[in-house]
């Protein structure tokens, strides 16, 4: 971890995700809002979604279809509400305690700190200013003309390369990406090109 207590610069990545938490956010969130009764019969409607991601392994899609069977239609101001109550009653529960001590001993380096998921960015972004972010970066829902989920995305699924993508879109190509820290695949890409890199090294539970 960091045992330099000299001062710090450069970007910080955090993966969201089993990274920070101990679970997925969003999954957690829908079952939260739905209900266990509607949760369960969506999860029953998704089910041919869940086995053709058997055969096309795209993660993003499979997501895109539960935002359509539990969000489509939802306004963006109520989805907003959702999540800050979410967060405010969840946020005990998932986040990590070793986590948050690597994240504030960054923030005392005066680092700039970015959490990278793919998770969509509305639901994210109450845990991401409690925790004083510098930066969010998620997978964007869709929204029609009146400002309602339309069950899609509007940006790629922040997962894999997209996520250094995102980053260098962001502080540019020459980005220096002081360290990073995930827990799966999708991170491996954001792994490589930090400089220091924590890959499943938080374990704590609350």
């Amino acid at each position: 971890m960091i045992d330099d207590p000299a001062e710090e610069t450069g970007v910080v990545a955090f993966d969201f995700d089993g990274t920070l938490t101990t679970r997925d956010s969003f999954t957690t969130f829908l079952k939260w809002r739905a209900g266990s009764a509607r949760y369960a019969q969506g999860m029953r409607r998704l089910a041919p979604a869940a086995a053709g991601y058997l055969f096309h392994r795209n993660r993003g899609r499979l997501k895109a279809a539960a935002a359509r069977e539990f969000l489509k239609g939802v306004p963006r101001e109520r989805l907003e509400a959702d999540a800050r109550a979410f967060a405010e009653t969840f946020a005990p529960r998932l986040l990590r305690p070793d986590a948050l001590r690597t994240w504030r001993r960054w923030r005392e380096r005066r680092a700039t700190l970015v959490i990278v998921t793919a998770s969509p960015d509305l639901i994210v972004q109450p845990f991401a200013r409690g925790l004083g972010a510098d930066l969010l970066i998620g997978t964007r829902l869709a929204f029609d003309d009146q400002d309602r989920v339309t069950g899609a995305f509007d940006s790629r699924n922040c997962r894999g390369p997209e996520k250094v993508t995102r980053l260098q879109a962001q502080f540019g190509p020459d980005l220096r990406l002081r360290a990073a820290y995930g827990d799966t695949s999708g991170d491996r890409e954001m792994l490589k090109i930090a400089e220091e890199t924590g890959y499943r090294v938080f374990r704590e539970s609350p």
